[in-house]
């Protein structure tokens, strides 16, 4: 358990000696690059006296679990008195039976974790907590902040002692900071808050109640739950998944630059940003949130079902069947399969026990085409014309070994269809992606990649069949990865240390 600290103008993280961190210095064996932009993180918190927050905040995570694979935690509030546990690996793997019966309290945040800001490190893990005048603050975050540098040198300069590499840690001691000025939690995240530049999505505990606040674009998702209980209690999470997995009925959205403040006496609203501009990053609706989580008032499987078939409009093709990459091209599979008339069938077997693993195949297996994680079915594709629906290309590797698969089982054509437009721009708020000269579609055309990757035929939605399926205001949706139109100011630093190619040119 972490005691409260005695009153102190230094800042200084909580104690750390109940942390499960057996590893605490090794990272997890190393899976093979993805070919999919990595999400950041899936944030959980929730206020409800008289119930099993850390259970609860368990279910939560593990219904978040897609949104990061690398660690998990979760802190508790007993009062004053904050109890953190928090490891490396999946959210089943972290936490058993005994130890979330230790982790009692009135309130709870959680966090599982994609890194993008600090290296994959139990160190890094979250929630991160900090010791101030008031008590502990515990924070998870989803998001990335784009000043790290200058806010981090700040920090230190004001003799913060920071343990991790991470941005998300620097909103929590920024917040300290402000607690130990003579602020209460309110006015201290709220000025904190103002020293970000970024995305941030955030779930605060505090002794005296739970926070929840996104940055003033909104980039990545928060939701309010609400318990059936009496009186009622109030549940926030990444994704509405998330409350479904716990009965939470999805009450709304956190706004973009609000504050929601949830202690017994209910939950207040403060708008601390005087001009928020909502700028959703639409790569949660085409790939990053679960299908069955709801945006807009309708499930993404609904978005993903119609940009499939605006696709099926835009690229028809004369095939036999039309297949998906399982799980997250399946939705926009169905939908072109819709809207051309083309039969729909599952084509590719995908192994969901596939995780990170130390065993590597032997190199007979690599050269035999070792296939852990997609398996084709032969008898559906031998002699079939195919069209498969992915819903992005970032590198192309991996689309270039599940075409050669098709064709190894049988497959006469293969023609690729991509319910995005080409990934042409990296990624500054959240998402894990590579470098710009990493990015096929920011080097090669649209045949070039075809060529690459091995198909008869590529073809991408366009972006006005992407942001017109949403039926919202094309502006209120974060679209740089295909546009290069970054509604955040990025510093020339960062920038220059992803846009390899526009350096490239001014150089």
């Amino acid at each position: 358990m972490i005691p409260n600290h005695p009153l102190s103008s230094e800042v200084r993280p909580a104690d750390s000696r109940d942390w499960h961190a057996d590893s605490a210095d090794a990272t997890l064996g190393v899976a093979p690059a993805s070919d999919k932009p990595q999400e950041a993180c899936g944030v959980f918190g929730i206020y409800a006296p008289e119930e099993d927050v850390a259970k609860l905040t368990y279910f939560g995570l593990y219904a978040l679990q897609h949104r990061g694979q690398e660690s998990a935690g979760i802190a508790t509030f007993d009062g004053e008195q904050v109890r953190l546990h928090k490891d490396m690996g999946l959210v089943s793997h972290v936490f058993s039976e005994s130890i979330l019966h230790d982790l009692p309290g009135n309130l709870a945040v959680g966090h599982t974790r994609y890194s993008t800001t600090g290296s994959s490190r139990v160190v890094n893990a979250q929630p991160a907590v900090v010791e101030t005048r008031l008590g502990p603050v515990a924070l998870a975050h989803n998001g990335n902040l784009v000043n790290t540098a200058e806010l981090r040198d700040e920090l230190l300069q004001r003799n913060c002692n920071l343990v991790s590499t991470t941005d998300s840690e620097m909103i929590a001691v920024a917040i300290a900071l402000e607690v130990n000025a003579g602020k209460n939690w309110l006015e201290a995240a709220i000025s904190a808050f103002h020293r970000c530049s970024g995305a941030f999505s955030l779930t605060i505990g505090t002794p005296a109640g739970l926070m929840g606040a996104r940055d003033p674009n909104g980039v990545r998702p928060l939701v309010i739950g609400t318990l059936d209980s009496n009186p009622v209690r109030y549940v926030l999470a990444s994704e509405t998944c998330g409350l479904d997995i716990i009965g939470a009925q999805y009450l709304r959205d956190v706004e973009p630059g609000e504050l929601v403040w949830i202690t017994e006496e209910g939950m207040a609203s403060f708008h601390w940003s005087k001009q928020p501009q909502r700028k959703l990053c639409i790569f949660e609706m085409i790939y990053f949130a679960r299908p069955d989580s709801v945006m807009h008032d309708e499930s993404l499987y609904t978005y993903r079902l119609r940009i499939g078939r605006q696709l099926a409009k835009e690229a028809p093709a004369d095939v036999d069947i039309i297949i998906g990459v399982p799980d997250s091209g399946i939705p926009a599979a169905i939908g072109f399969s819709q809207g051309s008339g083309i039969p729909y069938a599952e084509g590719l077997i995908k192994n969901r026990y596939v995780g990170r693993t130390f065993i590597q195949p032997t190199q007979h297996m690599r050269e035999s085409g070792i296939r852990m994680k997609l398996n084709p079915l032969k008898d559906v594709l031998e002699g079939k014309r195919v069209v498969i629906v992915d819903d992005s290309i970032v590198r192309g590797t991996t689309s270039r070994k599940i075409v050669k698969a098709l064709r190894d089982a049988g497959a006469v054509e293969v023609h690729m269809r991509i319910s995005s437009p080409p990934v042409t721009h990296p990624c500054f708020y959240g998402i894990d992606t590579d470098n710009q000269d990493q990015l096929i579609a920011a080097t090669k055309s649209v045949q070039e990649i075809a060529d690459q990757i091995g198909v008869d035929s590529l073809a991408f939605l366009s972006w006005d069949g992407m942001v017109k399926a949403t039926g919202e205001d094309p502006k209120s949706f974060c679209t740089a990865c295909f546009t290069g139109d970054y509604p955040i100011a990025v510093p020339e630093p960062v920038k220059r240390s992803k846009l390899m190619l526009e350096k490239a040119v001014t150089v």
